[in-house]
């Protein structure tokens, strides 16, 4: 069912109170369902740490211009410490580049009180619960969708970085329900670029830092550092 969250004027809000949301959030049992058995059974590496187990809140910088967009927590990562990239592999390749960037005071994501803080920058995603196979529905997507509606109109938003063709698809779709203009860009690949009209932020695409990707090569760290050194570039 298609949430009507977007035709409504959102008068009354904070990213606090929409971190609040996120984390009460029951709207997927599915994916509530998940990432508790997840919080439960642990990963071996694990056992001795208290998992997260909820929805995941985006984080940043609450003057940030760059929105940085994923697609969900992973299981032993976000779903583990309870803050987006923070844990994981992809949160391994993803914050040694920002923080040469300038986006990240330090390059390493290990635990929710680890001191990373972002600058100019706010990451969220597009689902907020671990979803099983990494991959959630196309009504868990919708459901989630309003989170990052909210989060977008509450900063100062002039670009967004796309990670996976699933965050570029959302991102497009936060667009134009927004605006109600159908805006079609390119079709999503690497480093694909949307300079869209209307005083509505630029769009660019990345593959996702998954360990899927960069283990194999098809992301490598200096096409991933070319993405923030162009975001860094289209933000001055």
């Amino acid at each position: 069912m298609q949430c009507s969250f977007f035709n409504k004027v959102v008068r009354v809000d904070s990213l606090q109170k929409i971190k609040e949301d996120v984390i009460e959030c029951h709207a997927c049992p599915r994916l509530r369902g998940w990432c508790k058995e997840v919080s439960i059974i642990k990963r071996k590496a694990y056992r001795d740490q208290e998992y997260w187990g909820k929805p995941v809140p985006g984080f940043g910088d609450p003057l940030a211009r760059l929105l940085i967009i994923g697609l969900a927590p992973g299981a032993h990562g976000s779903n583990r410490t309870g803050r987006m990239f923070t844990g994981d592999a992809s949160g391994n390749f993803l914050y040694p580049a920002l923080n040469k960037a300038g986006f990240a005071n330090q390059a390493e994501s290990l635990n929710i009180n680890d001191g990373l803080t972002l600058s100019d920058t706010y990451i969220t995603a597009v689902c907020r619960c671990a979803p099983p196979g990494n991959h959630p529905t196309s009504e868990e997507i919708t459901n989630c969708l309003p989170f990052l509606a909210r989060e977008y109109k509450q900063l100062p938003v002039r670009g967004i970085v796309a990670l996976g063709k699933i965050a570029y698809d959302a991102s497009i779709r936060l667009i134009n329900q927004i605006t109600g203009i159908n805006y079609k860009p390119p079709k999503f690949e690497h480093g694909v670029f949307f300079a869209a009209t209307h005083n509505i932020p630029w769009l660019l695409a990345s593959y996702h830092p998954s360990r899927q990707n960069t283990q194999t090569g098809k992301l490598t760290r200096e096409m991933f550092q070319q993405v923030w050194e162009t975001a860094r570039q289209l933000l001055m």
